[in-house]
């Protein structure tokens, strides 16, 4: 079990490398978004689009990628599932962007892009690609090879930084002096356009990488296949849905909720921007995913018992961690606002809001393992549902009194709730010896500490430098007591194994 926890470790930490270079990415071109586009109101359009991205993305998908690890690992010939689910993902995103096209100036009037039908076009093509490319990517994970994996998405990172330095800097100050060099393809005053255009360009790129890995996969299609996959899979894209329109729900009922359009994509624009200083809670989650769904289906072949504690350990170190971030964040606040603005600061006190309730989703997600091993995904759908109503309720109803504000909270109502759903159904399903003791006391002591730093913020309002020395000691404290509780078990070996070499 050791041996198992600290492969998940160490794939948590490769894919995380890479999740957290593509997650500092976004937050570092949040600093040149923030500053290249005109206002306020342009990150809120592409926040918009991009949230509605995010749902085309699960709908595209269609909870393939958790039946591809469920159905692969206990298949006798595993290039047949790997064949089917290209193909199958292959048509449907296929069909989608031919469709989107067909019908693109009505889509874009009704999304509210009529002048820029362009802008859903090109999101169109991205997320058409992206879908296709989850399958490749999560075969690099099925087959233990996350350097690989790391290099195509470093390369994806390396080309996006590089053009939107090109495309967003370079480009308006040499049109400004010899605009004869670049009129050929630049056009001024598209800053936005060119946000979408990078990111085509690159994930052009990136299909091309991962080419050989879907190229050798061969030419099988199996209908009987699919149609176990599809039955095992359609709850998960239900959950999947419904879980993504809940984290994406605010960005694109937001706008929606005021009198003046425009004041209400201001307004998104700054609760946007903001939401990117909890981007650490989600980059350790999502690195956490990448490895953890090939870890669990993999542990149902070693026995029940022996997955049931691995699964409790691999929770307890998750909490941990995430509790380290939640206070890392909010003790360096003073450093990490600069990565906004001042025009953005009136948003800052929803990151609290948002990392919790990111937390709890990460909690939830760990938990939904009961459903996905013993075939009931169809309680992911269920809870899923739950949580989306939940979030639209309180963001219709609360959004016009309390601002962004309502969607920060409803963050933290909807995941909690659905997190605490899972847990007592789970206990009944397929009861895992979770560390209940465990995680509260960090709880409780990542409260006490993240109420500490607001103390110090309330008593030493001008002095930045102290608030940050104590802050840090803070941060020093639960070090200190994380490694002395929990962690030195597999720290120490750790470092043992580095001194020997």
């Amino acid at each position: 079990m050791a041996s198992g926890i600290r492969g998940l470790m160490k794939d948590t930490a490769v894919y995380g490398l890479s999740t957290i270079l593509v997650r500092l990415l976004n937050w570092l071109m949040t600093i040149v978004y923030v500053r290249a586009l005109p206002g306020t109101a342009d990150f809120g359009n592409m926040t918009n689009l991009y949230a509605w991205t995010a749902l085309a993305m699960i709908v595209l998908t269609y909870g393939m990628e958790t039946g591809f690890f469920r159905f692969i690992n206990k298949a006798e010939r595993p290039n047949e599932v790997y064949s089917t689910t290209l193909w199958s993902l292959g048509a449907t995103s296929t069909f989608f962007l031919c469709a989107g096209l067909l019908f693109l100036r009505p889509l874009s009037g009704s999304m509210g892009y009529a002048d820029h039908p362009e802008y859903v076009g090109l999101l169109l093509a991205i997320v058409a690609m992206d879908a296709f490319m989850a399958i490749p990517l999560a075969y690099l994970r099925y087959a233990n090879r996350p350097w690989r994996f790391m290099f195509v998405r470093l390369t994806f990172i390396l080309l996006t930084i590089v053009l939107t330095i090109f495309f967003l800097f370079l480009c308006p100050r040499i049109y400004a002096l010899h605009p004869e060099w670049i009129d050929s393809f630049y056009r001024p005053n598209y800053e936005l356009g060119y946000v979408f255009v990078i990111n085509f360009i690159c994930n052009l790129v990136q299909m091309a990488m991962l080419f050989p890995h879907w190229r050798h996969a061969g030419h099988v299609f199996r209908p009987d296949v699919l149609r176990k996959m599809l039955a095992y899979s359609f709850p998960i894209l239900l959950l999947g849905l419904a879980g993504s329109f809940n984290n994406q729900a605010d960005k694109i009922l937001f706008p929606m909720l005021f009198d003046d359009p425009a004041e209400g994509k201001a307004q998104l624009g700054i609760y946007g921007a903001c939401y990117k200083l909890a981007i650490i809670m989600v980059m350790f989650t999502q690195a956490f995913r990448y490895a953890y769904d090939p870890f669990v289906f993999a542990k149902t072949k070693g026995g029940e018992e022996e997955g049931k504690e691995s699964y409790a350990t691999a929770m307890k170190y998750f909490i941990i961690f995430v509790c380290f971030i939640y206070l890392g964040v909010m003790a360096y606040m003073d450093i990490l606002k600069h990565f906004v603005g001042p025009a953005y600061y009136g948003g800052l006190k929803v990151v609290p809001f948002v990392m919790l309730g990111q937390l709890m989703f990460g909690i939830y997600f760990n938990l939904s393992l009961w459903y996905k091993v013993t075939d009931r995904t169809i309680w992911g759908a269920v809870f899923s549902l739950i949580g989306c109503v939940t979030t639209v309720l309180i963001i219709v109803f609360g959004a016009r009194t309390y601002g962004f504000m309502a969607c920060a909270w409803a963050s933290v109502i909807s995941n909690g709730l659905i997190m605490l759903l899972s847990y007592f159904m789970g206990r009944y399903y397929f009861p895992v010896p979770y560390r209940l003791g465990n995680a509260l006391f960090y709880a409780a002591l990542t409260a006490l500490l993240v109420g500490g730093t607001y103390c110090v913020a309330y008593l030493f309002p001008q002095y930045t430098a102290l608030r940050l020395g104590v802050n840090t000691l803070f941060v020093l404290l639960f070090v200190i007591i994380a490694f002395r509780k929990d962690l030195s078990g597999i720290a120490v070996p750790i470092l043992n194994r580095i001194r020997k070499r």
